[in-house]
């Protein structure tokens, strides 16, 4: 146990675990225990399914969070009344059990996902991204179709979403290999964003545009200069600048 999982206050972590509050922190998110916070969520979802969920208390986050979406699915529990429950885990369980329905079309998927997309809480909006990513992935020609409206939505939570599930690297997710090795496939996901007032979609082509570079560092460097000419704003000149944070 880390530190500061070891430091939280007894009342504070009853709270999450309990589903009463949302994390503050990664190290609140990694605290929860998450059979217990499954009992307080779905109080019918059986003792089996309760101790499956225990049995894996000790692996990463990411699959537990796959585990309880399927326990969930499994026990045939309604999603909506989870896509607002006042835990971000909980809500972050919902985005996996989405991502989870394999008889879902993926525009379906992604209507059911972006209000997720757009939540108000930053784990929740990773886990978004983190738990479709695989099917958007298996399904690029149409993802990248489907996302590309997306682009242009009034949330700026909405349009990073756009660009950041299908990074071709990404973090704490596997790579894209289509992406690395032709990163222009991306396109009609990057140019709409090239001067994108928020920072925190800046952020997201930046990064994309990194990942790239690391196998095609010569089309980053063109697209960069192509993006200076056509669009001399300050938005632009961050994206670019920090696309090439990588590059000699």
């Amino acid at each position: 146990m880390s530190r500061g999982i070891a430091d939280m206050a007894p009342a504070r972590l009853a709270l999450l675990n309990g589903g009463a509050v949302a994390s503050t922190t990664l190290t609140e998110g990694l605290a929860i225990d998450f059979a217990v916070l499954l009992e307080a969520a779905v109080p019918g979802i059986g003792n089996a399914r309760l101790a499956a969920m225990r049995a894996q208390a000790a692996a990463g986050i990411t699959r537990r969070m796959a585990l309880a979406a399927r326990l969930l699915l499994d026990a045939g529990v309604d999603l909506a009344p989870l896509q607002a429950h006042p835990s971000d885990t909980v809500r972050g369980w919902a985005c996996f059990a989405i991502a989870a329905q394999a008889d879902a079309a993926l525009p379906r998927q992604l209507a059911a996902m972006r209000p997720l997309a757009d939540d108000g809480h930053f784990g929740v909006r990773e886990w978004a991204w983190l738990a479709l990513r695989p099917r958007l992935a298996a399904d690029l020609a149409d993802a990248i179709a489907l996302l590309a409206p997306w682009t242009a939505d009034p949330s700026e939570r909405v349009r990073r979403f756009a660009c950041e599930a299908l990074r071709p690297r990404g973090v704490w997710c596997a790579h894209i290999a289509q992406l690395k090795e032709a990163p222009q496939l991306a396109l009609p996901l990057l140019q709409p964003l090239r001067a994108d007032p928020a920072r925190y979609v800046q952020d997201a082509v930046a990064n994309w545009l990194n990942d790239a570079a690391k196998s095609q560092p010569d089309w980053v460097r063109s697209l960069c200069a192509q993006w200076l000419l056509e669009s001399p704003e300050a938005a632009t000149a961050r994206i670019c600048k920090r696309a090439q944070r990588s590059l000699a």
